[in-house]
């Protein structure tokens, strides 16, 4: 019997906006082709921009990236097309989107294909028992926030080759597993998946609970690819904020924070829902796949 099947796939352009459903999706050693090939980057200082700074950067979210070609494994990156929150759409390829990003968030910034134009990101720590170790925050932080909250700086691609704008592992898959066991411990609460911003989203049998835990360790077959599942998914105050459809919510962050507090080996205590992978053999993946362990 599979573990789950392959329930929507999303692969997202630039770092912090919404994105692309697609029906296929190639995985590479580098994660999910076309995911986060570009990002918004500050020119003063080569800030990697990151909604994780909300006040800084959350406009991002408001904007949607789509590929005006299918990314290619050689040559360079194919061009996005961005939609502002006014509704207008700008090509990267052609002048007057790094201007109109940069009058969208009030400061010079520029649209990146070169991770190493920037190497590192900000992320804001919310008043939540439990959220993250308190000793990795003290470490980090750099500023506070308006409200007080601590505001860390940390660098791009943690456990990733560095060849995209991710921020930690090449691969992200969630569980409708856990959607479900959290919509039925905070029922006034929207845990929608765009939230959470998964490459792959998957539906197991049976009823909720946070499958992905389980599968820790686990090698993954689905379409052609293998994967290895390697961690929980450490949530963050982007998860909180609001989108089309759904208001700004730091309960949906409390209730994982009392749900699911997970212990990773070096790393401390953290609020995790969803898993982080590694791609050991790549190959596409399409809706409607099933996924078997090995």
């Amino acid at each position: 019997m599979a573990l789950a099947t392959v329930s929507a796939l999303h692969r997202y352009p630039v770092k912090s906006m919404q994105g692309e459903q697609v029906e296929l999706l190639h995985l590479t050693p580098g994660g999910a082709l076309g995911d986060r090939t570009y990002a918004v980057v500050d020119t003063a200082d080569g800030t990697v921009a990151s909604a994780k700074y909300p006040r800084k950067w959350g406009a991002l979210l408001g904007c949607r990236a789509a590929f005006l070609a299918e990314p290619r494994l050689d040559g360079p990156p194919a061009p996005v097309a961005v939609t502002l929150p006014d509704g207008r759409t700008l090509r990267s390829d052609e002048p007057g989107l790094d201007e109109a990003l940069s009058a969208l968030l009030g400061r010079s910034v520029t649209l990146s294909s070169d991770p190493a134009v920037g190497a590192e990101f900000e992320e804001q720590w919310p008043d939540i028992e439990g959220l993250a170790p308190q000793k990795f925050i003290d470490d980090t932080t750099v500023e506070h926030s308006e409200e007080g909250e601590a505001v860390s700086r940390i660098g791009t691609a943690g456990l990733a080759p560095g060849e995209s704008f991710l921020d930690l592992a090449v691969l992200h898959l969630m569980t409708t597993a856990t959607l479900g066991a959290l919509s039925e411990a905070a029922p006034g609460s929207v845990f929608d998946p765009r939230r959470y911003r998964p490459n792959l989203l998957l539906d197991p049998p049976g009823g909720p609970g946070f499958v992905e835990d389980e599968w820790v360790g686990d090698t993954l077959a689905v379409g052609d690819a293998r994967i290895i599942v390697t961690m929980p998914t450490m949530r963050c105050v982007m998860t909180t904020l609001a989108q089309e459809g759904f208001a700004e919510d730091r309960d949906t962050l409390r209730t994982i924070a009392r749900m699911n507090r997970r212990t990773i080996p070096g790393m401390g205590t953290w609020a995790c829902a969803g898993a982080y992978a590694d791609v050991t053999t790549g190959g596409a993946v399409r809706v409607g796949d099933p996924v078997w362990a090995g």
